[in-house]
């Protein structure tokens, strides 16, 4: 009798396992819908959600360093027609992207939610090589927009009249922030205007009806494609500003996002899974396909608009921007990074790296937030021959020249990132500790009860 009390309380026992390992079975699709509808819910671009949160401050600070390269040999190069040999300076860091975002109007009757970017730099002494005040030899960037813009004739007078030559010498504040042209009479820099300018308006959806459209930019500068290349393709708009994306990212779907910087949208592959200060990120780059040549990427085929210096689209690694600044400007990769080898081989000092000169985003899967990120640009111009300019007579062919690359990179810091895992992913996981935790105590119930149910039938046999 009391042999079979025993087996009794066993097999209860064994159902009692059964029962806990089958209820956390069934929970995981509970839980994991609790965990999206978590990760949802605080995704959405509206006050009191984590996204809103990151979105709307400006705590991480953002930052631009600059490398600008040094002509070592400009009379060598007017005179003769050799190679520029170049030697990098830098970083020169400025923080920017310390402002909050202003104007922030929520439009409920389309979900989307708009916005200003205010622009602003602050020179870090610390984290640079030298002084703004240092000064470096680079593209006389008046001769070189009026090698394209104006007749021969007329910027060979331009330059004789105010003394100038191919090459100048400016400092680092003056070449990046601007200075006093004496061929254009006016301020002329690469990034002139930038203190007091503003990005956009934007327009970006908040995700509140539909969580897979979060932060993708419904318009721009009041339009919803760009108008600078007369392509329908290359013209759209698409995907975030890379600042977040949709939660649950999936690695093998690329991500999209659109710059400002370069006039146009690209989009970034999966390369590998990292630990960012105990979160998990997707680390996207921007694939070698993005500045390829048309012949090898049709898509970029919209892309090229000039004949002559992609020599007949067959240039890679070089974006042609003249119809959004309004003056020949060539954007790259630093050090023509994935470019048509003879751009690296027509000047002296370049080493394209991977490492160093790639653009990447760091992004947390579940949530869809960019913790780190480095968007690394070259800016360039370009120059050619002539038999009118004096000082071009001796160029033998058309040299895209580098003047600046520059990395602009942040990462949340510790607190942040403590934050976070608090905030959001301590939810999460609690959800699946819970989840596991009665499948595992259902599973040892099980084995435990069955070893003992065992132990009693073979006493009963000997009994």
């Amino acid at each position: 009798m009391g042999c079979c009390n025993k087996l009794c309380g066993l097999k209860a026992g064994i159902g009692a396992g059964i029962a806990v390992a089958i209820l956390g079975i069934i929970l995981i699709p509970v839980g994991n819908n609790i965990i999206r509808e978590t990760v949802t819910k605080e995704s959405v671009i509206e006050p009191g959600t984590t996204a809103w949160d990151n979105w709307v401050s400006a705590d991480a600070p953002v930052y631009r360093q600059f490398w600008l390269f040094d002509v070592q040999n400009p009379q060598d190069v007017v005179e003769n027609g050799s190679k520029p040999k170049l030697v990098e300076k830098g970083p020169y860091t400025y923080k920017t992207r310390y402002l909050p975002k202003e104007n922030i109007t929520a439009n409920p009757e389309n979900h989307t939610i708009s916005f200003l970017l205010p622009a602003g730099a602050i020179f870090e002494p610390s984290l640079s090589v030298g002084s703004e005040e240092d000064s470096v030899t680079s593209l006389n960037l008046a001769v070189a927009g009026g090698y394209k813009l104006f007749p021969p004739w007329v910027l060979e007078a331009a330059i004789k009249l105010n003394n100038v030559s191919l090459f100048q010498r400016r400092t680092v504040r003056e070449i990046l922030w601007g200075y006093k042209d004496p061929i254009l009479k006016g301020t002329l820099g690469l990034f002139f205007p930038y203190n007091g300018t503003y990005d956009g308006p934007y327009s970006v959806f908040t995700g509140k009806d539909d969580i897979s459209k979060v932060s993708i930019i419904d318009s721009w500068q009041g339009e919803k494609k760009v108008s600078f290349w007369n392509n329908t393709y290359c013209d759209m708009i698409n995907g975030t500003d890379g600042s977040s994306f949709s939660p649950f990212l999936d690695k093998k779907k690329p991500l999209y996002f659109f710059s400002p910087d370069i006039s146009r949208s690209v989009s970034a592959e999966y390369e590998r899974s990292l630990n960012l200060k105990g979160i998990e990120v997707y680390r996207f780059k921007l694939p070698p396909l993005t500045l390829a040549s048309p012949a090898v990427n049709p898509d970029n085929q919209c892309f090229c608009t000039d004949s002559v210096v992609s020599k007949n689209c067959t240039l890679a690694g070089v974006l042609d921007i003249s119809s959004s600044r309004g003056q020949p400007v060539y954007i790259s990769l630093p050090h023509f990074l994935h470019g048509s080898p003879y751009l690296v081989e027509d000047v002296e000092g370049l080493g394209p790296s991977e490492e160093h000169h790639v653009t990447f985003l760091d992004v947390e899967p579940t949530t869809g937030f960019s913790l780190r990120f480095a968007k690394r640009l070259q800016v360039n111009m370009m120059y050619g021959p002539s038999k009118i300019i004096t000082v071009l007579k001796k160029v033998k062919d058309y040299t895209v020249l580098p003047i600046v690359w520059l990395n602009e990179t942040a990462s949340l810091d510790d607190e942040t990132a403590d934050r976070f895992k608090k905030e959001l992913l301590s939810r999460v996981d609690m959800l699946e500790t819970v989840q596991f935790t009665l499948i595992g105590l259902g599973s040892a119930a099980l084995v435990l009860c069955t070893v003992a149910h065992c132990l009693v039938s073979r006493n009963n046999k000997l009994v």
